[in-house]
């Protein structure tokens, strides 16, 4: 991971510019000290988040740069493999270990669980949400940062609440439906921006009077677009251009085939232009309506004034269940599960 970091940090500096090759393993791996096997895996995740390509015979190329933005002209290709499937049974959590670690909380916690939660949730899972997301997408944030909430479409409605429904939010095209219905019925007007190969055309985000972007980077439904490292790094300047932010919606993000978890857009920003937001209902059962949302520092006092009033709308009994799971490996566990179960099916 450290060779990974480092040849990311050249890649993106431009010490390796657009269409350079990259040392050989061999050499890499003389330079370093580490075996030939562990600088091919760097090699293998800079391949998977679209940095570098690998040309056969030939060796290792640098496939991002900053301008390599969209074709004003490119359409959607939405392929049968990488469409949403409904089949959960790849991924859904395993029962005897939710029922084990539930009856290990109601042990622990006794009469604890009928205590009110804290407005923004319980302090052991906002705990275990920062600690979780620091060792698996290097997102350095505090518990005062999170906010725990119903699933995602009640986060969606704070989120308007949070910026003012006179605001224009734009999202995808095609996207979730709900993402849409959510703004709209809380009094927000939705700009659809046109998805390309990559992510949003440039032409859309240029045209677009928009303030507040939303996207879904890893896997946008239902047209199963990954958003490069190149497109990425234009919606964050895309989000300074305009003194706005972006929602970065990263649903089922953890279920990814490679061996390393996509880099966010929230660990990318420099200058707290990000909401992040994901859920547990994809990881571990569509009935678990629990979700997170990542508040970056300069909003925090602007929360808590307008809508740090609200409950939060979680039992704590599920978010001891939840911070449990986190904090005792079985999620990660599970996490690893089905993303090898997902790479022997993809070969």
């Amino acid at each position: 991971m450290q060779l990974y970091e480092q040849l990311r940090r050249d890649i993106v500096q431009g010490i390796y510019p657009f269409g350079s090759k990259l040392p050989s393993k061999r050499l890499i791996s003389e330079e370093t000290g580490v075996s030939v096997i562990t600088v091919e895996h760097s090699y293998s995740i800079l391949c998977d988040e679209g940095y570098v390509e690998a040309r056969q015979r030939s060796g290792y190329f640098v496939i991002y740069r900053e301008s390599d933005f969209i074709s004003h002209n490119e359409t959607v290709t939405a392929t049968t493999e990488k469409q949403q499937s409904n089949n959960l049974s790849d991924s859904i959590f395993p029962y005897s270990v939710l029922a084990k670690t539930m009856r290990k909380v109601l042990i622990d916690y006794g009469d604890n669980i009928l205590i009110k939660s804290p407005n923004q949730g319980c302090i052991e899972l906002r705990d275990a949400v920062c600690a979780y997301l620091a060792r698996c997408n290097g997102m350095n944030i505090r518990p005062e940062q999170v906010v725990i909430g119903s699933g995602a479409e009640y986060l969606y409605s704070l989120i308007v609440q949070l910026f003012g429904n006179d605001k224009i939010f734009a999202i995808e095209n095609p996207s979730y439906e709900k993402i849409r219905k959510v703004y709209t019925s809380n009094g927000a007007f939705c700009d659809m921006l046109n998805l390309g190969a990559n992510g949003i055309n440039t032409s859309e985000l240029e045209k677009t009077t928009a303030t507040i972007l939303h996207i879904t980077p890893f896997n946008s439904f239902p047209s199963g677009i990954t958003a490069n490292a190149s497109k990425r790094a234009e919606y964050l300047r895309w989000a300074e251009k305009r003194n706005g932010y972006i929602i970065e919606d990263n649903y089922e993000s953890e279920l990814t085939v490679s061996k390393k978890n996509e880099d966010t857009v929230f660990s990318l920003s420099e200058n707290g232009k990000v909401i992040y937001l994901n859920t547990f209902t994809k990881t571990i059962a569509p009935s678990v309506r629990v979700g997170y949302m990542i508040l970056p520092e300069k909003l925090l006092d602007l929360f808590k004034e307008k809508l740090g009033f609200y409950s939060c709308t979680v039992p704590v009994f599920e978010q001891y269940v939840l911070a449990e799971l986190l904090n005792n490996g079985n999620f990660e566990r599970h996490i690893n599960r089905v993303r090898r179960a997902r790479r022997k099916e993809k070969t």
